[in-house]
């Protein structure tokens, strides 16, 4: 980078906010993933006229520019693979406004999840989106990667929720698209551009998000299995019954182990499957959703079931869900942490398949995820020194892919495309209709500077 180019990007931010020594720069080259780069510049800018200003600069200069979060993400799409600049957007925390009436927040782009959760709830309302790293992910994260979660079987994700947005563009404009109304059909869609983009068309700087009123109840139970075939037709039954729990929440048998291991948290150590269920709403409607969850499951050959009686019983069960990525770690050093999403009714046939090309490839493929929603995750775990298996992960990779494909699926229910799925979006979307998104692209950002080499 241009010293006198570094030297007026700094000003912007003042040096108390920037960061060019070389250790300190090392801390903004990865994210959840191993995928490694390290940017030549780091700024953490305060608002949108400071993003917008830094923008134009570096479009003169054709400076790359990486916006991140928390550095969470799960596809490599913080990842500064071409040195330049990372935007780190955490200073923008604030909670500008919570309205009960008109139920919306206003929030930065650096609000942890975690924290717009207690600040709605606490106030008697309700954000229902939910991802694993809540308590760490910042909201302009979830939207730029539409992110999900255990409570999107229900509620949706993050796109459902979002009535307005303020980004900056790649060339340093500033635009406001959406409100606060519930419906607005005014121009082109550019809130559902936006959602998903995974930082490669504009900077978030603002979000207006939709709030609902917190349910009255929750019951929480774990179902227990001897058979993963059996969990997973659990799943598709409560669905063909009508029944709509808060989360169905799957786990295998390696994950079951991998956690108890690393949290001792009394989960059965014969089960093949558990299912975390939980449901939510009023008092009546739960005790009754939850009967039906109960009996179903029982039915469908569940051989025991544990029902959380209090707060301490339901974050023991929802600690043994939330620490399943953490805990496969230590089977190998190396995660591909994946993120497949089928229809429900398939997903009987899709665990079938999973298993057996972990047995094919001789692989460590722990499974749990949303089963909800059919969004499971597969995580190959490997070590990427080692040359060997490292080939076998990759033909691994491709038939897991495949295999979502055809059953109907997607190769991402909410991580994104980032670094590590670009092989597989033309398999998916087909060359006409990555072209058209390439258009887009070059349209919004002709010198291909804002979060270049990710998706394409």
């Amino acid at each position: 980078m241009d010293k006198k180019a570094e030297k007026r990007l700094v000003n912007i931010v003042g040096k108390e906010h920037a960061l060019s020594d070389s250790a300190e720069r090392l801390c903004y080259s990865y994210d959840g993933t191993f995928y490694r780069g390290t940017p030549d510049l780091v700024l953490f800018p305060q608002n949108a006229a400071e993003i917008a200003a830094i923008m134009k600069i570096a479009n003169e200069e054709k400076i790359p520019v990486y916006p991140r979060g928390a550095g969470t993400g799960l596809s490599g799409g913080a990842i500064a693979n071409d040195g330049g600049l990372v935007l780190v957007l955490t200073r923008m925390n604030r909670i500008l406004e919570i309205n009960d009436e008109d139920m919306l927040a206003v929030v930065e782009p650096g609000v942890v999840t975690d924290h717009l959760h207690r600040a709605v709830e606490a106030m008697g309302l309700f954000y229902p989106p939910d991802p694993a790293s809540l308590k760490a992910c910042t909201i302009g994260g979830n939207v730029a990667e539409n992110a999900g979660g255990p409570r999107g079987f229900k509620y949706g994700v993050t796109a459902d929720y979002i009535l307005g947005l303020e980004f900056v563009s790649p060339e340093g404009k500033i635009i406001r698209t959406g409100g606060r109304t519930i419906k607005n059909v005014a121009g082109y869609h550019l809130i559902g551009l936006m959602a998903g983009s995974e930082g490669t068309l504009g900077i978030i700087t603002e979000i207006t998000l939709r709030l609902i009123k917190k349910p009255a109840a929750l019951k929480t139970a774990l179902l227990i299995y001897d058979d993963l075939d059996l969990a997973a037709k659990t799943v598709a039954a409560t669905i063909r019954e009508g029944i709509v729990p808060c989360t169905m929440e799957l786990m295998d048998d390696l994950t079951i182990a991998c956690v108890e291991k690393t949290k001792n948290l009394g989960l059965p150590q014969d089960a093949k499957a558990i299912l975390l269920v939980e449901c939510d709403g009023d008092e009546s409607q739960v005790e009754v959703e939850m009967e039906k969850v109960v009996a179903l499951a029982r039915r469908e050959g569940a051989t025991a079931v544990e029902t959380a009686t209090d707060a301490k019983q339901r974050e023991r069960l929802w600690l043994a869900r939330r620490s399943s990525s953490a805990a496969i770690a230590h089977l190998n050093p190396t995660k591909f942490a994946e993120d497949i999403t089928v229809p429900r009714s398939q997903i009987p046939a899709v665990l079938k398949a999973l298993k057996a090309i972990a047995e094919e490839y001789d692989l460590k493929l722990p499974v749990f995820g949303h089963a909800g929603d059919g969004n499971l995750h597969p995580n190959i775990m490997a070590d990427k020194e080692n040359e060997e298996e490292m080939v076998r992960v990759k033909k691994g990779l491709d038939a897991l892919f495949r295999v979502a494909l055809d059953h109907q699926g997607t190769i991402s229910g909410e991580h994104g495309i980032g670094i590590s799925k670009k092989k597989y979006l033309t398999w998916q979307m087909g060359e006409e209709a990555l072209a058209y998104m390439a258009q887009i692209k070059r349209g919004v950002d002709p010198n291909q500077i804002l979060n270049p080499g990710k998706i394409f």
